[in-house]
């Protein structure tokens, strides 16, 4: 039965009319859909209801770039030391209205340390949120930081309240499962002799569930889009016909690779981690799960706001031949044998890049041993796309374990009083992570989307983000 429904011919739904149908992946099991938010963010899912059912202070647009939210417009003063926000007139879904003082509390919790927002480690330098006036309210920071929009943008940083109401774009008219949104009319947009009831092409269905079901329902025409897909899930669609204009790429931004999890045995010298690293022929494992996959060497991708350019490991001017001798030469003076216990996800693109790993291993003298990715486990696999565009998050990020001048390095980046100082501290950092490696990079993320024509406005990002009121129209 399953087989011969991957082997169905794609049909795309190129007439608009009719919600928008939206598949989402989901990776953890999801809530009963309801009227309000749920406060776990754990997966695609969960992420893309509470961005269409709540907004932040600014919002990502289409093509990933800073819109308005509850905020009209802001100024940045001080260097980036400080953000004054204007907001809009705004209702909670149940039509009441919003106030500064409630946006201000809301805000207080979730950079609070202990509101278990994933964002907090990058939101340390925020020292103070104020009102100032009953449309006004401040953002003061301890430490000039410029690139805070794009944090206040990410869907964990939407403004619900403790009774779970978000003012939008969308509320939900129907519970489902599955739900189906409709987009709350914008008062700034409309003139009081229009109609401010919504056509009902501009409603979303929003469908959370497996991959497989996902591809299935749009190749056989049941959806406009799917969001969601992974390196993982990949593979799946080499069992589908369909055109390959639907699929849709995002050029992520983040980190795709090995995260050393114990730094003890073999594990515990620098030496031998960069040995290991050197190892992998990186262009000939990403190929084996996706063609053109990017690969990456080296930690960061660009300079961003370091004042030197990335680090690049010392291996990187040897070839293959020459990098697996020398890993061969650590594994045997090691003296005993050495196993490797490697976590990562589930799902077919994930044992292709096992057995690309473990291959690997193998060949340098190492056995591998695959775990869950919860599991204790000496390299666990770290896929995540940048929520902005720092340095900072890709080298805190990648130093889930390291040593004592690799952390301190990067405390003092995040302490540098300065742009400038800030600047420097991240180049130190930089290469004192280079130094340690306490990860092995990959790849770039692989992020990637199915969506039909009649989705227009829908555009590939370096954030793999796409907001479910610009689809369609530049009028959601």
């Amino acid at each position: 039965m399953a087989a011969a429904l991957l082997a169905t011919t794609a049909c795309e739904r190129h007439a608009d009319h009719g919600a928008v149908v939206v598949s989402t992946i989901q990776s953890t099991p999801p809530s009963a859909p309801s009227g309000g938010l749920t406060l776990t963010d754990g997966d695609t899912s969960r992420r893309v209801l509470r961005d269409a059912l709540a907004q932040g202070l600014v919002r990502f647009d289409a093509n990933g770039q800073i819109e308005p939210g509850l905020a009209e417009r802001w100024i940045v003063i001080d260097e980036g030391g400080s953000f004054i926000f204007r907001l809009r007139e705004a209702k909670w879904n149940d039509g009441t209205p919003v106030t500064a003082e409630q946006v201000v509390a809301i805000l207080r919790r979730l950079v609070s340390p202990h509101s278990g927002n994933p964002l907090t480690p990058f939101l340390t330098a925020i020292d103070e949120i104020v009102v100032m006036t009953p449309q006004v309210i401040e953002i003061r920071l301890s430490r000039p930081r410029p690139d805070l929009l794009k944090l206040f943008a990410q869907p964990e940083m939407a403004i619900v309240d403790r009774g779970r109401r978000g003012t939008g774009p969308f509320r939900i008219i129907q519970a489902g499962p599955p739900p189906l949104l409709r987009p709350i009319p914008d008062p700034r947009r409309i003139e009081p002799e229009d109609d401010a009831t919504p056509a009902p092409e501009e409603d979303v269905r929003l469908i959370a569930e497996s991959p497989a079901r996902a591809i299935l329902r749009f190749a056989g025409g049941q959806s406009d889009l799917l969001l969601g897909g992974r390196f993982e899930t990949w593979p799946l669609l080499d069992a589908v016909r369909i055109n390959q204009s639907a699929i849709r790429i995002d050029p992520a931004a983040g980190l795709f690779g090995l995260s050393i999890a114990h730094r003890d045995g073999f594990l515990a010298d620098a030496a031998n981690r960069q040995a290991l690293s050197a190892a992998f022929d990186r262009a000939a494992m990403l190929a084996a799960v996706a063609p053109n996959w990017e690969a990456a060497d080296r930690l960061l991708p660009d300079a961003l706001d370091s004042d030197a350019p990335p680090q690049i490991p010392g291996w990187a001017l040897l070839n293959l031949d020459e990098r697996r001798s020398g890993a061969r030469a650590r594994v045997a003076a090691w003296g005993q044998p050495v196993r490797l216990r490697i976590a990562l996800p589930q799902g077919p693109g994930a044992n292709l890049l096992y057995g690309q790993i473990g291959a690997t291993l193998l060949a340098v003298g190492i056995t591998p041993e695959r775990v869950a990715l919860d599991a204790p486990s000496d390299l666990r696999l770290i896929d995540a796309v940048a929520p902005y565009d720092s340095a900072r998050w890709y080298l805190a990020t990648a130093c889930a374990r390291c040593g004592e001048a690799a952390m301190a390095a990067i405390e003092q980046a995040r302490l540098a009083p300065t742009l400038a100082g800030r600047s420097a501290a991240i180049a130190a950092a930089d290469a004192a992570i280079n130094a340690d490696t306490p990860f092995i990079p990959l790849a770039r993320p692989l992020r990637w989307s199915l969506t039909t024509a009649r989705l227009r406005q829908f555009q590939t990002n370096s954030r793999a983000w796409h907001p479910l009121n610009r689809l369609r129209t530049v009028t959601n």
